[in-house]
């Protein structure tokens, strides 16, 4: 017997009733809400004082005027029909970016602990507003007091193995902003291409940001496009980008990889490498100008290479304090990422100089000898006022003394961290590596895995095994974006949301304050937000779990089938066209063709 099962996903937009009740994401500290409702209007004035809230202002005017078409004046005397922002003079608590919120008949009145805080509350003012365009937006009346749980609120993108141009990454930063998260990992160097000017090194740009083609499908692919593809950021692009960053209240953090996730640089200037007259080794699939062309070059596949920098060699060290002091003044952030992650060693074991470094400074082994790698680099990075981050291999041989863990591979290596009295950012492959796919039957090309919105929401930074002291040194926690398989900012798009708005309640809001079942009635609204900001979203979570097991007496097979939620119904299809309202297990006994769609 065979039964075909489509499992479409027929979703509406939220019901009416939704829509009377505040919907914020995240859900704030405190929230009051009173009868009736103030309306913002073109004759509305927001009153901003100073310079830094006059910059929030004119953030609020710009998404105002894109998403629903219309500006408001700026008036800093404005008494009534006003949005009022107002950041207080003596700061008792900087840390925790907090604001006050108060929606009445006369207006909006917004006032931040910081300047952050204050643009925060913008943010929820933001998801106040109507979901549908219009030139009169009503909001309800509310109080809200808020601030967020931890200090670093993250979101990765990589930009290596598929390039997104400058006003992606305005919008990602965007992204960021509205979900009131406040740092932005910037990937941007590995082995399928180095996209970031370094003028002293000019060849990193022309050859090392550009390969000859990439592999089709799935790693490790049935075959190679062909198509040179590459790109990069200009010092000034990036400029432009921190600064947008900065407006946001984001602060951008730089990785460049080290030592491993190194064939860019390497194929730009070959002399990094332990052995630079090797050709470098392709994996399945290269492209017809790799298959004739030697030398070094810029990988074309996924996964992990074995000709890295090398440890032995002062000029890397050279190179790479080079390259960290081109671009240290151009990122403000206290900190920088060093990558440090899937760094094999098979080449340093053969390589004369790495050996001899190994014996003058008495290492072990070559475990150590990257953790004398990191470690000189974060004393460059000190001297220049600069806290390093890398991947937690770097706890391999010996932890920097300063650096800052990044526990990409399960929280073990946070918790070593934390333990050691070291800082720490929680991002394990489960729940929070957005490029897994999050529904069980992958509807589209990803690297693999399994990362639901549910269990993004469910996930908690501080680890149970993490008592006492220990939990201060968790500073919050990121999700990662690897875009193997993301060529297009829709596919982007689409693998964050909605997991990026499960994330964000996951990092600002209180413990005791998270619900499921109310974070899914508050999703409907966010869906709409999306629509709004023409975003792409999955609507995996609509998807109807089906379970299929023998019937009682093994006579034909029994079907349980669960919606996400109780607002809509699951409708049960045959091929006749026969259909009804599932209620209950179904008991299939014939071959035939059937839908189950979830409606609401």
């Amino acid at each position: 017997m065979r039964s075909l099962f489509l499992l479409p996903v027929l979703w509406m937009l939220a019901l009416s009733c939704l829509a009377q009740q505040p919907s914020i994401i995240p859900q704030p500290v405190s929230l009051q809400t009173a009868e009736g409702h103030f309306t913002i209007t073109s004759n509305t004035v927001i009153a901003a004082r100073n310079e830094q809230d006059r910059k929030s202002a004119a953030y609020l005017n710009s998404y105002l005027k894109e998403v629903y078409g219309f500006a408001l004046d700026i008036d800093p005397q404005e008494t009534k029909n006003y949005i009022r922002l107002s950041t207080k003079k003596f700061i008792q608590a900087p840390d925790k970016d907090g604001y006050q919120l108060t929606v009445d008949q006369n207006g909006v009145a917004i006032e931040g602990d910081t300047y952050a805080g204050t643009f925060y509350g913008l943010q929820s003012l933001i998801q106040l507003l109507p979901v549908q365009k219009a030139e009169s937006l009503e909001i309800p009346l509310v109080t809200i007091n808020d601030y967020p749980a931890f200090k670093y609120r993250g979101m990765h993108l990589d930009v290596c193995r598929h390039f997104f141009p400058v006003s992606f990454v305005k919008k990602y930063i965007d992204y960021i902003a509205l979900h009131k998260m406040n740092y932005f990992h910037w990937h941007l160097t590995d082995d399928q291409g180095w996209r970031v000017e370094i003028k002293k090194y000019p060849n990193l740009t022309q050859t090392g940001a550009f390969r000859n083609g990439t592999i089709i499908g799935r790693y490790p692919g049935t075959g190679n496009d062909n198509i040179p593809y590459g790109g990069f950021y200009t010092q000034e692009q990036v400029k432009e980008i921190v600064q947008y960053a900065a407006d946001r209240h984001i602060t951008v953090i730089p990785e460049i990889e080290m030592p491993g996730h190194a064939s860019a640089a390497i194929a730009a200037y070959p002399w990094l490498s332990c052995f630079p007259d090797e050709e470098t080794r392709l994996p399945k699939h290269p492209s017809d100008s790799n298959k004739r062309a030697g030398g070094k070059k810029v990988q074309e596949s996924w996964g992990i290479y074995d000709d890295v920098f090398c440890a032995g060699n002062d000029s890397v060290f050279t190179f790479l304090q080079d390259v960290a002091d081109e671009l240290i003044p151009l990122f403000p952030s206290p900190y920088f990422h060093v990558g440090g992650d899937e760094c094999p060693k098979s080449n340093w074991k053969k390589c004369p100089r790495c050996q001899a470094r190994i014996k003058e400074f008495g290492l072990k082994d070559e475990h150590e000898l990257q953790s004398y790698f990191v470690q000189r680099m974060e004393q460059h990075m000190s001297r220049k006022g600069k806290t390093i981050i890398g991947w937690d291999e770097i706890l391999e041989g010996g932890l920097a003394p300063k650096a800052v863990v990044m526990s990409w591979r399960g929280e073990e290596g946070g918790i070593s961290a934390a333990r050691q009295g070291h800082y720490v950012i929680m991002t394990p492959g489960k729940p929070v590596y957005f490029d897994h796919s999050q529904s069980r039957n992958e509807d589209s090309l990803v690297i693999g895995g399994y990362n639901s919105l549910e269990s993004v929401y469910k996930y908690n930074p501080v680890p149970k095994d993490l008592k006492g002291d220990a939990e201060k040194f968790v500073m919050g926690a990121q999700a990662n974006v690897w875009t193997e398989y993301m060529a297009y900012d829709s596919k982007v798009e689409y693998m964050i949301f909605p997991r990026m708005s499960a994330l964000a309640e996951v990092l600002w809001s209180p413990a005791e304050k998270k619900d499921w079942k109310d974070f899914t009635r508050r999703l409907q609204t966010q869906f709409q937000r999306y629509d709004l900001w023409k975003a792409n979203s999955s609507k995996a979570y609509y998807d109807v779990k089906v379970s299929l097991g023998p019937a009682t007496g093994f006579k034909g097979i029994q079907l349980k089938a669960e919606a996400a939620d109780t607002i809509g119904q699951i409708v049960w299809k045959e091929a006749s066209g026969k259909e009804w309202l599932y209620k209950a297990p179904v008991t299939i006994t014939k071959t035939g063709f059937y839908t189950i769609t979830y409606q609401r």
